[in-house]
Formats: structure tokens, C-alpha cells, sequence
């Protein structure tokens, strides 16, 4: 058992759980800790790391929610011609 905090505990096993709301606060938690400039250097260093992994979880369940909104169509030339609306149901 450990000491730390959830916010250092763990890895991006277990930020892949977490739900964009919950990492968005998490994340910004983390930011205000940063910011405060109280923490001691290494914990600071492992709050930016993981804040580093909860943005990428944001950005990527971002992009998953954008994609089921937005269809990609493909020209002939296999590049991607326009964005559409998705179609749903």
C-alpha cells in the first residue's frame, strides 16, 4: 500500500476508467497544485506527468465523441474530401 495521493497513484491504467468529466477535474486540480508552486519538486514532476496522461485521455475521448457526430467522407484519391453530419438510426 501507498501513500500517495490518487492524483499520483497509479498509472494510465487507471486514467483509461476515467470519464472525460472526471479527468477534466482531475487534470485541473492538478494544474492549480502546479501552479500554487507549494509542492515539493519531484511530486510536482509526477502531478505534471500524470497531468500529461489525463490531457491525452481528454483529448482522445474528445475526438471519439467528435467522430461519432462527423462522418469522413473519402474522395477517389483516398484522401478525405469533406465532413459530413453521421447518420444515426
Amino acid at each position: 500500500m501507498t501513500d500517495s495521493p490518487p492524483a499520483v497513484r497509479g498509472g494510465s491504467d487507471d486514467i483509461s476508467g476515467l470519464s472525460f468529466e472526471q479527468a477534466l477535474a482531475e487534470l485541473e486540480r492538478i494544474v492549480a497544485e502546479l501552479e500554487s508552486g507549494q509542492a515539493p519538486l519531484e511530486q510536482s514532476i509526477e502531478r505534471y506527468e500524470r497531468g500529461a496522461r489525463l490531457k491525452a485521455h481528454c483529448e482522445g475521448k474528445l475526438e471519439a465523441a467528435r467522430l461519432r457526430v462527423e462522418k469522413i467522407v473519402v474522395g477517389p484519391n483516398g484522401e478525405a474530401a469533406r465532413v459530413e453530419p453521421a447518420e444515426f438510426g
